[in-house]
């Protein structure tokens, strides 16, 4: 690691005036449905880092707030991939019951991009904000410590090493013996989520292909018809008496390959990346959270009717009857697992339709402006 490169920096804005002033910015920049919010997170500012060992990417964490549980109002830290990729495994630790938003994929596929292109590293930028911000807004994951120590932690690394073997371990011993536990009663509502993240999954790949390959050919033509214009212009110049027209038809084109460009560009920035965090997104429920918390809560299931069974025989044996509180915390734990889970589920299917009428809207504005600026140019 580079030894220049400080962890985090709080920003220390801890006066009354301060203080109050960020309140009112708080409660007057960003108030949804009515529900003021008091944290805020962005992130911003990648920068490249070249060492011996290693080169890698930085971002900026910028948190505001007006929690008790921060020391200060606002922080400014920074954080490369491997620190979002730990807080993530850490909220998957300590926080079993709920589904945690996906990160951008770590590798990329050799020769297709190159990973510190600006290009690239502002497209995980906005993801990894995008990531921050889903954890934020949510009412049980923003009051996480992890989460917490990764907005202020001056040194993340002596976070990083305290207990991680020991907790690595735990976490995996947890998930083989979780896994020898079969659903012998899966509740219907479950079978239809899963069924509906099969479906939601396919389809959603099956529209960023052929966006991809819409793209791919929208770049092809683009440089075809940046070929195509200057030939009329050239053509001008050798026949005086047709100058006029040529010039207009080269200048025609030329707003074509800019308004062309122009809905590219909004494709590649704006609709593939809300299409891929969804694929991931479902993904990561179906196999990394849904399933094992499904296999978590049906072991417990099949440990109360294991204790229900004990429990008859040893009443019918005239024995103290001590195991039936044991059953009821079983069963007042599996409630309480499904109980996140569907809210989870609920709030995730709000985000969906929000984004995605958001997205679909702007695509179809996209598309009428360039008609538009093609046909204005006829």
């Amino acid at each position: 690691q580079d030894p220049s490169l400080p962890n985090g920096t709080p920003v220390d804005t801890s006066s009354p005036a301060s203080s109050s002033s960020l309140l009112n910015r708080l409660q007057l920049d960003d108030d949804l449905d009515g529900e003021t919010r008091d944290l805020f997170v962005t992130v911003d500012d990648p920068k490249k880092h070249v060492c011996t060992m290693e080169t890698y990417i930085t971002y900026r964490v910028t948190t505001k707030t007006t929690r008790a549980e921060f020391d200060l109002p606002e922080y400014s830290v920074r954080r490369r991939y491997q620190d979002f990729d730990w807080l993530r495994n850490k909220l998957e630790e300590s926080q079993p019951t709920h589904l945690i938003p996906p990160l951008p994929e770590k590798f990329v596929v050799k020769g297709v991009v190159d990973r510190f292109s600006e290009e690239f590293v502002e497209t995980r930028r906005k993801a990894l904000d995008k990531f921050l911000k889903r954890i934020t807004d949510h009412p049980v994951l923003s009051f996480n410590e992890h989460f917490n120590v990764f907005l202020t932690a001056k040194d993340l690394n002596a976070y990083k090493k305290q207990g991680m073997a020991l907790l690595s371990k735990m976490g995996e011993s947890v998930k083989y013996v979780t896994g020898g536990y079969k659903l012998r009663s899966r509740p219907l509502e479950f079978a239809a989520i899963g069924e509906y993240l099969d479906t939601f999954s396919l389809k959603l790949g099956t529209i960023d292909r052929i966006a991809q390959r819409i793209i791919k050919e929208q770049l092809e033509y683009l440089v075809e018809l940046r070929e195509y214009g200057p030939v009329y212009s050239t053509w001008g110049g050798l026949e005086v008496e047709l100058s006029e027209p040529l010039e207009g038809v080269s200048a025609c084109i030329g707003n074509c390959c800019t308004a062309l460009e122009e809905l590219s560009e909004d494709m590649t920035e704006d609709f593939l990346p809300v299409l891929k965090e969804y694929i991931l997104y479902s993904e990561s429920m179906k196999v990394e959270r849904a399933l094992w918390q499904k296999t978590h809560v049906f072991a417990w299931n099949d440990v109360s009717a294991s204790l229900f069974f004990l429990t008859v025989r040893r009443v019918g044996d005239g024995k103290s009857g001590e195991v039936p509180t044991d059953v009821e915390k079983c069963q007042d734990r599996v409630e309480c697992f499904n109980a996140d889970l569907k809210a989870d589920m609920e709030r995730w299917q709000n985000n969906k339709r929000q984004d995605f009428r958001q997205l679909l809207m702007g695509m179809a504005d996209k598309n009428i402006q360039y008609y538009e600026k093609v046909c204005g140019t006829a």
